[in-house]
């Protein structure tokens, strides 16, 4: 009985020195919590990401205000809805966390875009998102449409300015969104009819209930500029090598529907439709 007693007191001892020897094993995973993986799991992944593009990116009528939303923004985005790149990338590798910033600016066409691209780059970003074009195609008349030229060396400036400045940042470019989808979606809509007839990218959205030849004639145009902007993106991004990922045209493939607009302006993605935004783009990244 003795030596039993020995025992079990050697037993506890040894223990004892094991547990002051290991530390505070901090708290266990609670029942829908996993732990941490391995250091090897945040590898290769960005530790801060800035997006650049126009309002679309700034989440612009999202919030049922006509001003920008960034919250909601399918990139940088940090609202509850989830799923942005930004909460993404964070639930991948937490050191990410904080460090999103949103440079898009409402009304930005690819001109303005060498622009952002600076300000990126003193952001020290390691992931930049670009999405710009559609205010290149929106204008008063499809003549003053961005022409496809024009875009593409814009683009070619703004992408230069980020390599230079950013040599090892990953870059994704989205494509433009299919106006021309927008249109036929809307048109036989008479509360989106209306709100369109204030003046919403008459280049595409003028006259929407026309089925006049000169209305569909413009429209067909601003359709072809938009292909011709998408064709420009994919080339910019071939050109900038290994760290740029084009989408591949899914942003513009997807069939979004009204219930994904803003009831403000019937064109800008809602917080539903950024959700969606994201989805798309999440998909066709490099990160995925």
């Amino acid at each position: 009985m003795r030596r039993w007693s020995v025992i079990l007191v050697v037993v506890a001892s040894l223990v004892a020195i094991a547990c002051q020897s290991g530390g505070d094993p901090g708290p266990g995973p609670g029942p829908t919590q996993t732990r941490p993986g391995p250091t090897k799991t945040a590898k290769g992944l960005p530790n801060s990401i800035t997006a650049i593009g126009d309002s679309i990116t700034v989440a612009y009528a999202s919030c049922l205000l006509p001003q920008p939303c960034p919250r909601n923004s399918w990139s940088t985005g940090d609202s509850d809805r989830g799923g942005t790149h930004y909460q993404r990338l964070r639930a991948l590798n937490p050191a990410i966390t904080g460090h999103a910033t949103n440079l898009a600016v409402v009304g930005a066409r690819a001109s303005g875009l060498a622009a952002q691209a600076r300000a990126a780059v003193d952001t020290r970003a390691e992931y930049v998102t670009v999405l710009v074009g559609a205010n290149d195609a929106c204008r008063p008349t499809a003549a003053e449409m961005t022409s496809a030229a024009d875009f593409r060396a814009q683009i070619d400036e703004a992408l230069r300015i980020l390599k230079a400045g950013l040599p090892t940042a990953k870059v994704f470019v989205a494509s433009v969104p299919d106006l021309y989808r927008l249109w036929d979606v809307g048109h036989a809509n008479d509360t989106v009819v209306r709100v369109w007839n204030r003046g919403v990218c008459p280049s595409m959205l003028a006259n929407p209930t026309s089925d006049a030849a000169a209305d569909r004639k413009r429209r067909g145009e601003v359709r072809d500029r938009v292909t011709a902007y998408d064709t420009a993106l994919s080339a910019a991004c071939s050109k900038y090598g290994r760290l740029c990922d084009y989408d591949g045209g899914a942003v513009h493939r997807y069939r979004f529907e009204v219930k994904h607009l803003s009831p403000i302006d019937f064109f800008h993605p809602n917080a539903s439709g950024q959700q969606v935004l994201a989805e798309v783009t999440w998909k066709a990244g490099p990160y995925a």
